[in-house]
């Protein structure tokens, strides 16, 4: 498939705030990217001509932002409106290996639903993590450093080499990725088994470290993980905007380039998605 005939989700809802930013990321790529509310896909309250069908769609991005002002826990109300009214062509758009992205609050929803960790299959009836207040008990909005831990599970880092770091910015309240007490060891050890940790938070020297590098207190530093298929990434970080070298923190240091580091993320899951398709 051509890549302008790939045809990208970039679902909000009320209180989404970094769709624009995302928009523009697959845009700017050459793909065919389309804002689209989530009553368009539920057929609630829209015109006729309004109405979308996901499975007309070969990438889903869920951005960030504070989803119904993030009551309950962030990404609940989000989550539990999407599972209630479209489990159905949510599970089979995964089954069939379409990409499903989720930054901050995108990474929270996909939690929410049921869709990561994923490891008991591609939707949990309830969520098996929970992506909880961060250990300083405040928002973190920061530069952090991500190691790629994965080993090419993730159709959205197939571009990237093994340990690169990347500088990828942070910006949330909630992000502390934890598991059940009595099985988080099990759990933790079969994302590793799977390859399904993405990446991790480290210090300029590439070590795991602490706060403020950890921003989260996230256990073992994750900042992202896929589903086993790797078709399904979430991630805290924001790559949407790091697109361009120039809305990195260090961008008067001069680099020569206009490639920020989150773009490979974007570029990664397209190049996949044109082969497959």
């Amino acid at each position: 498939m051509k890549l302008e005939d790939l045809k990208i989700c970039i679902l909000r809802i009320e209180g989404t705030n970094c769709e624009d930013e995302s928009f523009q990321a697959f845009k700017r790529l050459g793909a065919n990217p389309e804002m689209v509310h989530l009553k368009q896909l539920t057929g609630q309250d829209v015109l006729e001509t309004e109405k979308r069908d996901l499975m007309d769609f070969h990438i889903l991005m869920i951005p960030g932002g504070f989803s119904s002002g993030d009551y309950v826990r962030a990404g609940a109300i989000w989550a539990a409106r999407m599972k209630s009214k479209l489990s159905a062509p949510l599970t089979e758009f995964v089954r069939e290996g379409r990409a499903v992205l989720g930054v901050c609050n995108g990474f929270q929803v996909l939690v929410e639903m049921g869709f990561l960790p994923g490891l008991n299959g591609i939707m949990s009836s309830v969520p098996d993590a929970v992506l909880a207040t961060n250990e300083s008990s405040r928002f973190e909005c920061r530069p952090t450093l991500l190691k790629y831990e994965n080993n090419y599970t993730s159709i959205f880092t197939q571009k990237l080499k093994s340990g690169q770091i990347l500088l990828i910015p942070s910006a949330h309240a909630e992000g502390k990725l934890l598991f059940p007490p009595e099985k988080a060891e099990k759990i933790y050890q079969q994302l590793e088994d799977n390859d399904q940790i993405v990446f991790k938070y480290v210090d300029p020297d590439g070590e795991y470290a602490g706060y403020p590098w950890n921003p989260n207190g996230s256990p073992h530093n994750i900042a992202g993980i896929c589903n086993p298929a790797g078709n399904v990434l979430g991630m805290m970080p924001h790559p949407e905007r790091v697109f361009h070298r120039f809305t990195h923190p260090d961008w008067t240091r001069g680099f020569g380039t206009d490639i920020g580091d989150g773009r490979v993320i974007f570029e990664s899951v397209l190049e996949h998605v044109c082969k497959k398709f």
